[in-house]
This record gives C-alpha cells, sequence and structure tokens, in this order.
C-alpha cells in the first residue's frame, strides 16, 4: 500500500475526489451475519455487525482501488510522455489522457469533450441540410504544404504580465495541435510592455505563454504592436499606447494622426515624428528600435531553437501599413471612404518643404473638396469621375501622402532588419477592397495607397519591402467579390481583384506573400476562397502563398461544426486529401 502511493507521489498524477462514486471491481462485501430490517436483533436474535466499522473497511477498500487506480494511470502517463512524444502535463487526469490517445487515433477532440472522427462531419451536421448544393471543389491533394497559423485573443496577456485564462488556453492549443495547426500568432503590445517608463520593458506575461507554446511544440509568429487596441472591428479589449507616451500626447497632441478638422487620432503615433525628438529625447523610429532590441535580446533562445519563424513589424493603425483614414471612434462606418490624415503640424512641416521644394508653396494644404468620413466619391469634388485626384495638384498631393507611408516603412524595416538579423520578417498590408471599381479608388487614396485605376499603387510598397527582405502579409483573402456586391451593391468593391494585384505585385517584386482573413470565417465557401488565393490554379510559375494566418482563436472556432470545418481547411492547405470532396 505505501508503495502505491510512493509511485503516486513520483508520477504526479492529479488527486481525485475520494467521494466520487466508484467502478465496481467485481468485490462484494457481505455481512456475515445478516439481519431482517424490521428488527435489530434479527430472527436469530444476533447483533448486528458494528457499522462504524463497516463502514471503515469499505472506506479502506476505496482508498486501496483509488491508489492502484491512481499508481496505474501513473504508469501510463509516464509511458506515453518518454516513449509516445505527446505533449501531457505532469499533473495530467484520465480525461486528457483519453484525449490524446483519440487524437492520436485520428479523432477530433473539442475542449468541452465533443468527439468525432475527422473523416465525417460531427453528428449535429446531418441535422442541418445545405439552403443550396456546394459548387465543386478543386482537389489539393498534392499540392505546396502551406503552414497555418492561428492569432491568439488580444489580450491573451494583461498589462499585469499574466496570461489571462491559461488552463483554457493550453486546452485549445492542444485542439489546435491535434489538428495539424503549425503555429500560433500572438501580439506584444508596445502599451503593456513599456507601459509606465521610458525603456522599462515587462516582458514576464509573454516569457510564461512562449513557454506553453514551447511545450506544445507549435511555432511562434510575433507582431511588434506598436497601435493602441480598441475602438476598431474586431477588437475585444483596450489596450492603449504607454502610460509616458500619452502623457506627452496631453501637451503635444501633434504626435497623432489628426484629420482635417483638427480631430486626434491616438490609436499610432504620426509618421511626421519618425526623426524629431519628442519622446522625452528619442525619435518614434528610436522608440521602436530599442522595443525591438530588447526583444531579440530577451527571447534569444526561441530565435535561436527556431520557435520563432517570424516577426511581423507593426507600421500603422491596425498594426497594417497604412493611414488611420477609416477609424470608428471617428463615426466612419462601411462603405466610407475616409478621410486624409496629415493634419499635425509635423506632417504639415514636411508637406510645405515639399511644395516649396516643387515650386508651388500654395500646394502645401490637403484637398479642401475631399468629402468626409462616409462620403460617396461621386459626391466629392476631388474623388469623382475627372476630379482633383487627377490634376497637377492632386497628383502631387497624392504623390507625398503615399511617398510618407513608403519613407515610414523604409526607416522602420531598415531598423527592424539590424534588430531581428537573420530572422524572417514581415509587415501587414490591409484590403482596402471597397470602391475599387470606381476610377479614383477614393478609400484606397486615404489610407496611402495611391492606386487609381491608372497607377500601381502596391509596387512602390513590394520594392521596399523587397529591399530589406521582409515578406507582404495581406488581407481579405477569404472574400468574394459577388458576395460584397449582394450586401453593399453601392460599395463597387473587388476583394478578389485588389487580391489578385496586390499578389502579383509582390510576387513581380520577388517577395514572400503570406495571407490572414479580414472577417471571422467558419464556412466552407470562405475556406475555399483562401485556398483557391493560396494556391493559384495552373499558375505557370507555380507560386503559392508561403503561409496563412487564421483570425482568430476563439470558443466559436470550437463549435462542432465550424472546427471540423476548420481542420478540412487545414488538410486540404497541407496538401493532404480529404474524402468528402464535392465534386
Amino acid at each position: 500500500m505505501q508503495q502505491a502511493e510512493d509511485e503516486d507521489e513520483e508520477m504526479g498524477v492529479k488527486e481525485e475526489d475520494g467521494d466520487e462514486e466508484e467502478e465496481d471491481d467485481g468485490c462484494f462485501y457481505m455481512d456475515p451475519c445478516p439481519v431482517s430490517a424490521a428488527s435489530p436483533t434479527g430472527s436469530g436474535g444476533v447483533g448486528r455487525a458494528n457499522p462504524g466499522r463497516r463502514r471503515a473497511r469499505e472506506e479502506e477498500r476505496t482508498k486501496l482501488r483509488e491508489r492502484q487506480r491512481r499508481a496505474i494511470t501513473g504508469r501510463i502517463l509516464a509511458g506515453l510522455r518518454q516513449h509516445g512524444n505527446y505533449c501531457l502535463r505532469a499533473r495530467a487526469d484520465i480525461n486528457e489522457v483519453i484525449a490524446a490517445l483519440a487524437r492520436e487515433a485520428g479523432w477530433i477532440v473539442l475542449p468541452d469533450g465533443t468527439t468525432f472522427p475527422t473523416s465525417s462531419p460531427p453528428p449535429a451536421a446531418a441535422q442541418v441540410p445545405d439552403v443550396a448544393p456546394r459548387p465543386p471543389e478543386r482537389d489539393f491533394a498534392g499540392t505546396p504544404y502551406v503552414p497555418v497559423y492561428v492569432m491568439l485573443p488580444l489580450g491573451v496577456v494583461n498589462v499585469n504580465g499574466e496570461v489571462v485564462d491559461a488552463d483554457e488556453l493550453v486546452g485549445q492549443l492542444r485542439v489546435l495541435k491535434a489538428a495539424g495547426v503549425d503555429g500560433v500568432m500572438v501580439d506584444c503590445w508596445w502599451g503593456n510592455v513599456e507601459a509606465h517608463r521610458p525603456q522599462e520593458y515587462n516582458w514576464t506575461g509573454y516569457k510564461r505563454l512562449f513557454q506553453m507554446i514551447r511545450e506544445l511544440k507549435l511555432k511562434l509568429q510575433v507582431v511588434m504592436s506598436f497601435h493602441e487596441c480598441g475602438g476598431n472591428v474586431g477588437d475585444d479589449v483596450s489596450i492603449p499606447l504607454p502610460h509616458w507616451v500619452t502623457e506627452i500626447g496631453r501637451s503635444n497632441p501633434d504626435i497623432y494622426f489628426t484629420d482635417r478638422a483638427g480631430r486626434r487620432n491616438t490609436e499610432c503615433l504620426s509618421w511626421g515624428i519618425d526623426k524629431e525628438r519628442v519622446l522625452q529625447g528619442r525619435t518614434a523610429v528610436e522608440v521602436y528600435f530599442d522595443f525591438m532590441r530588447s526583444f531579440r535580446v530577451e527571447f534569444d533562445e526561441y530565435f535561436e531553437d527556431g520557435i520563432i519563424s517570424e516577426i511581423e513589424i507593426g507600421l500603422g493603425a491596425c498594426g497594417e501599413l497604412r493611414y488611420p483614414s477609416y477609424p470608428a471612434k471617428h463615426g466612419w462606418k462601411y462603405p466610407g471612404i475616409g478621410e486624409f490624415q496629415c493634419y499635425d503640424r509635423y506632417l504639415q512641416k514636411n508637406l510645405r518643404r515639399a511644395a516649396e521644394a516643387r515650386g508651388h508653396t500654395i500646394w502645401a494644404r490637403g484637398p479642401g473638396n475631399a468629402g468626409h468620413y462616409n462620403s460617396e466619391p461621386n459626391l466629392t469634388g476631388f474623388f469623382c469621375d475627372g476630379g482633383d485626384y487627377d490634376s497637377y495638384y492632386g497628383r502631387f498631393f497624392l504623390n507625398w501622402y503615399s511617398q510618407m507611408l513608403v519613407d515610414h516603412a523604409d526607416r522602420v524595416l531598415m531598423l527592424a532588419r539590424l534588430a531581428f538579423e537573420g530572422s524572417s520578417i514581415a509587415v501587414k498590408v490591409s484590403g482596402v477592397h471597397w470602391w475599387y471599381k470606381t476610377a479614383s479608388h477614393a478609400a484606397e487614396l486615404t489610407a496611402g495607397f495611391y492606386n487609381p485605376c491608372n497607377r500601381d499603387g502596391y509596387a512602390p510598397i513590394a520594392a521596399v519591402l523587397k529591399k530589406y527582405d521582409a515578406a507582404l502579409n495581406f488581407t481579405c483573402v477569404e472574400l468574394r467579390t459577388m458576395d460584397q456586391h449582394e450586401v453593399y451593391p453601392e460599395a463597387f468593391a473587388d476583394p478578389e481583384g485588389l487580391v489578385w494585384q496586390v499578389l502579383n505585385a509582390a510576387w513581380d517584386a520577388g517577395i514572400q506573400v503570406a495571407s490572414e482573413n479580414a472577417l471571422p470565417c467558419y464556412d466552407r465557401d470562405g475556406f475555399n476562397k483562401i485556398l483557391e488565393n493560396a494556391k493559384p490554379l495552373n499558375d505557370p510559375d507555380g507560386r503559392h502563398l508561403f503561409g496563412f494566418t487564421y483570425l482568430r482563436l476563439s470558443k466559436v472556432l470550437f463549435e462542432r461544426r465550424n472546427f471540423f470545418e476548420f481542420e478540412r481547411f487545414v488538410k486540404r492547405m497541407h496538401g493532404e486529401a480529404v474524402l468528402d470532396l464535392q465534386v
């Protein structure tokens, strides 16, 4: 008995409740002196056995069985960890053992315990017939392997340096690993890490999170998030810029992007201060570099071990290379054209210099007829067909405005390449697909992409990424143009045309391209569209995406039908065959 207890401690098996109902092990306790229910002495007058003594013997037998069970479980866990390469924690319980074995056998086990085979949808799917027959699907068996990553929740690490709901997260990550997911993407928030004082960094929460991910043998994509979280589509937490930065902003609000009406956008810092020493003696790009260098030093072992596969450099609003031209906090609603964000005094000073150099000081201004956040292009003098966007002044202004975006990328990527020498870096570019079917492409122009119908606005971006060997991560690859026309016909959107233009601009420049979905995606049609963009049909050069990141880990993803579709999608991205192909 003592030996069993010792083995239990050595294996570190989780203690189960002692009052839990036990299974019958085939041994029955028979009272040697049965008694009548009507009398304490029974018909033979012999007294009943001591009830307390009986309970004590039963409890002793129960404890013995429990010790034996735990010892057996401990040996199973030890064997699986030692010989089977199973990712089981030291104090795993029997449910985790069963789940690990089921996943090894090819079954899907969701966090709530729902289990079903991968070869067929969960039972609930049979009860919900499709509204219309599915279109034929391409067979991606044997196609190139495209890694799939999953974005973790925005607030997975809080400002106190704690991993939020760590146990639940580990369970979800195990399910993703069993489904074949290659890794996860994590935002490292500037506002959390350097929150209180300049160059005092708190990486504690990320160290714990990264250790959890490494133990599960998943890869890491890490985002240097130099923007605030909150106020945009999909933001479910609030993470402002560092407190010491916002204090500077109170006395000098021109460190923020500003619209024509003078409204400040505190989501990220204006590119006008990239080279201005307004952040307690440092320029903005120096602040970004110090942050990146600190991260590289703190997590050196994860780079050396190859756990960190890529660093994505945040370059603007939402971590994307763009101006914050369509902020919901200022009343923007889809499909508004947005507004130019160049009215802080630093960018205005730069605009004046550019106009003087051109010999037209009168051009040192933003357009006065470009409408408002929710305007339509044809109702403005600047963006309408034949409007001022294509005048001499309009071309000068848009060239300057878009060049500020490219120059910012150039400055930050030069320092990022120094900080992360030898590592893969990437830049995310947003998919501004509304008004793409108009001549001016107004929404792209206000976001900083000089991409009217007679000009390729993404080639200069691809060129600067090529200069620093950075990959391009593009969004909205799950959207279909026809679907957009059905929901918002007035938006003249064309996500498919935009995706094709950007992918080809990047491939023509010789840089790698990855992608992510812009909106939550759980259906087969959306996943099929991603696959079509990831592996273009009959491409003469065999070009394909080098990675895809799914937005985002949530409880909704783990609903039975949703996860079945996701797991099926991962297999096809990896070039594996699926049995239920619709042909």
